[in-house]
């Protein structure tokens, strides 16, 4: 068997793609700064945005009063983020898509790129007749329990659970489960790959010999996965992930190393270089991570057999992932360390509900759910320094190439599980 070559075999060949990042980079941020200056050319400007997130708020006002208000979180269709507020006697319009007066005239560029808030009026509330909308009110009408129902919908059209909802299923340090990421895209296309096989081999053994079922196959199969993508109005996660499906298959169908870090690498420059805001997006770096976990995982201990990998990868990625965890979110649960079971188990209920609820009895499931989102959690807070992060990310780089940094890895990671459980029991 042929040995498989490096992605970038010389400095020339690193030193190559940095001028093509450079270059994409260049065009997009200069894209995205038009797009500012169109936004900050007057004092207001017309917006048509869709409504991710609405909720109540009090504050204590200068005068001593309580004051009700509802903030929204708005992205518009250009693809920038932005709050603003509206009277606390606003109807219901989450998830709809708005025309609105914004207020940005004075923002900055890091402000535009990251997230800012704005004063706007909301001038039009647009009839919502997506395709989304039909799959979420589809899946609806197979549930009872209006929670089993957003999660659902979670799963299938990317839609944002509701703050209670999300705290549940942190504490149960299954988030990465319900928000929609790569390793979704994975199992949908592991089932496409399957639907596909053998109508196609059928087909090719009588008319078309001569075509390769890999690569068509592959092809026919991402198109679909990034018209899903397009869909769910490009969640980052899968972005990163269809970008790296893409690439390794690109790398292997040249003889090239896939199981790598410069795979990886060549995934985030480009992404980044094409999408500029989202280096400020934590979904999309927490995304990355889980991925440089599993390959250093492949890399360091690529000689043990398929099934101890198998077993022994989701507590890797669990122990990994831990501090980014505890120092984002904060949450745990005596049910956290659990989610390397929930994981392992997803694999199988996922696409069952996708069958399930594609003929109409979506339901089946909804015992099992309730009795999991009806346990007593007993949560704690952890406060931990981001700082915590800069060590994580260093002895990470570090086990890349030196197994001592790995082993001191593994102990850091660990120790925060300890202190978790220590503080929950």
């Amino acid at each position: 068997m042929l040995e498989r070559v490096s992605l970038f075999r010389n400095t020339r060949d690193f030193f190559h793609l940095l001028i093509l990042v450079f270059t994409l980079f260049s065009l997009s941020i200069s894209y995205e700064f038009y797009n500012y200056k169109e936004l900050t050319k007057f004092d207001s400007q017309l917006v048509d945005a869709t409504v991710l997130k609405q909720y109540t708020k009090t504050k204590l006002t200068k005068k001593g009063k309580l004051k009700t208000y509802q903030v929204l979180k708005l992205k518009s269709d250009a693809g920038f983020v932005f709050y603003s507020t509206a009277s606390k006697k606003l109807q219901n319009i989450k998830y709809k898509k708005i025309q609105v007066e914004a207020w940005a005239g004075k923002i900055s560029f890091y402000e535009y790129m990251h997230g800012f808030y704005c004063f706007s009026k909301i001038l039009k509330i647009y009839d919502d007749t997506s395709y989304k909308t039909k799959l979420n009110t589809f899946i609806d009408a197979q549930h009872s329990n209006a929670n089993i129902s957003l999660l659902y919908q979670a799963l299938f059209s990317a839609k944002q659970l509701p703050y209670k909802l999300q705290q549940l299923f942190s504490n149960l340090g299954i988030s990465h489960l319900i928000a929609i990421s790569g390793f979704h895209l994975g199992v949908l296309g592991g089932i496409l790959f399957f639907l596909f096989k053998y109508p196609y081999k059928f087909l090719q053994n009588r008319y078309f010999p001569y075509r390769s079922y890999k690569v068509d196959s592959f092809w026919i199969v991402t198109l679909l996965l990034y018209s899903y993508l397009l869909f769910l109005d490009i969640p980052p996660s899968l972005l990163r992930a269809l970008v790296m499906l893409i690439i390794g298959f690109i790398l292997y169908d040249r003889g090239m190393v896939i199981i790598s870090m410069q795979t990886l690498l060549l995934t985030t420059l480009l992404i980044i270089a094409l999408i500029p805001r989202l280096f400020f997006s934590v979904g999309f770096w927490l995304s990355v991570s889980g991925v440089f976990y599993i390959f250093l995982f492949l890399i360091h201990f690529k000689e043990w057999s398929r099934w101890t990998q198998f077993f022994l990868l989701p507590f890797w990625v669990y122990f990994l992932m831990l501090p980014f965890s505890l120092v984002i979110f904060g949450n745990f649960s005596i049910y956290h360390p659990l989610s390397v079971l929930w994981t392992s188990l997803f694999t199988l209920f996922y696409p069952l509900s996708i069958f399930l609820h594609i003929l109409g009895v979506g339901n089946l499931l909804d015992s099992s759910l309730l009795a999991l989102m009806h346990l007593d959690t007993k949560p704690i807070t952890l406060e931990l320094s981001k700082n915590i992060l800069i060590i994580q990310v260093l002895l990470s780089f570090g086990a890349i190439y030196k197994k001592s940094f790995l082993t001191l890895l593994l102990l850091f990671s660990f120790s925060f599980f300890i202190y978790a459980i220590y503080n929950v029991t």
